[in-house]
């Protein structure tokens, strides 16, 4: 059974920082791309941060220099470090991992809230 299981958000002032973490089980993680997005009532999900299975990673452009996606093979763990929150990051951030051959393997973690408010 495939599970990405997300932890770490809360309530942040502005300008303060928080580190979401995703364990995932079930997959053969290594080979995984994995990516972090977030969805508020106001907008569509967003695709905030990718890292593939090389490490490689990728921004949105929101949030590039502030954001920062790592990956941990051994632990099969992915975090998403968030410094110099904005209140605009304020939205339910979900793990998500992927991976396609032949067949693609889409799964989706259940989504941490993260609010910055002052």
């Amino acid at each position: 059974q495939v599970q990405l299981v997300e932890s770490g958000g809360g309530s942040v002032q502005p300008g303060g920082s928080l580190r979401l973490s995703c364990a995932a089980s079930g997959i053969i993680f290594s080979i995984y791309t994995m990516n972090w997005y977030r969805q508020s009532p106001e907008k569509q999900r967003e695709l905030v941060a990718t890292i593939t299975s090389s490490s490689s990673t990728n921004y949105a452009d929101s949030v590039k220099g502030r954001f920062t996606i790592s990956r941990d093979n051994a632990k099969n763990m992915v975090y998403l470090q968030m410094n110099s929150l904005k209140p605009e990051d304020t939205a339910v951030y979900y793990c998500n991992g992927n991976y396609a051959a032949f067949v693609r393997y889409n799964y989706w973690g259940q989504g941490t809230q993260v609010t910055v408010s002052s």
